[in-house]
């Protein structure tokens, strides 16, 4: 006995942005921390290790939030923006706009604007992606370098994060409108990372007490 029903379209894992500058920068930081602690407990006197935990609660989860969490999650239905001490889900049809001038931030069609913290504008690859093209104009006064140049081309002289945005951007336009695409954005915040925070917080309290 054969099914009517159409066969199920294959779900593919997210497409997953982030900054590979700012998670190499958190690991060193993590590092550093890493090695002051030890150093404190095992050589340290007094309050000095209980200082140094203290220190830990509170610089693990900043480096952590600010630099391994930023991520922009994207599949066909919508896009998951994680910054750092929230993540902010967004169906496509409820993005009216994504842009970037100094930061990269997503714009709903009620308005509310959310910055995508994982995809870092840099000024200097801007300037340096304008400087390419100029130079590449000047080389060609038709703005070409060979007769099968085409928008893709175009797309591969932007600045990194200019080239990240127009590709979201570009998605948003294209599944919009499609059913599965629809609904409010939600919020939920990074608790896992706010209740070290709160319990270094608690500690520097008891430590300035005694």
């Amino acid at each position: 006995m054969t099914s009517s029903e159409p066969p199920a379209e294959p779900t593919y894992a997210d497409r997953v942005f982030r900054s590979p500058a700012a998670m190499a920068g958190g690991g060193l930081l993590l590092a550093i921390i890493g090695w002051i602690v030890v150093d404190a407990a095992v050589r340290g006197e007094g309050r000095a290790p209980w200082v140094a935990l203290t220190v830990a609660l509170f610089a693990v989860p900043l480096i952590v939030a600010f630099t391994f969490r930023p991520a922009v999650h994207v599949n066909d239905e919508r896009l998951r923006i994680r910054n750092p001490f929230r993540t902010v889900t967004v169906p496509w049809g409820a993005v009216a706009d994504v842009r970037a001038s100094y930061s990269s931030e997503l714009v709903t069609q009620s308005g509310t604007k959310y910055q995508l913290w994982a995809i870092p504008v840099s000024l200097r690859q801007r300037k340096r992606a304008a400087r390419r093209q100029m130079q590449r104009a000047a080389d060609d006064p038709h703005g070409r370098t060979s007769v099968t140049a085409d928008v893709s081309d175009d797309e591969s002289r932007m600045a990194p994060a200019d080239r990240t945005i127009a590709e979201l951007r570009a998605t948003a336009e294209r599944l919009g409108g499609r059913p599965e695409a629809q609904g409010e954005p939600t919020t939920r915040w990074a608790f896992e990372l706010l209740a070290p925070l709160g319990a270094g917080a608690v500690l520097a309290l008891v430590l300035l007490a005694l």
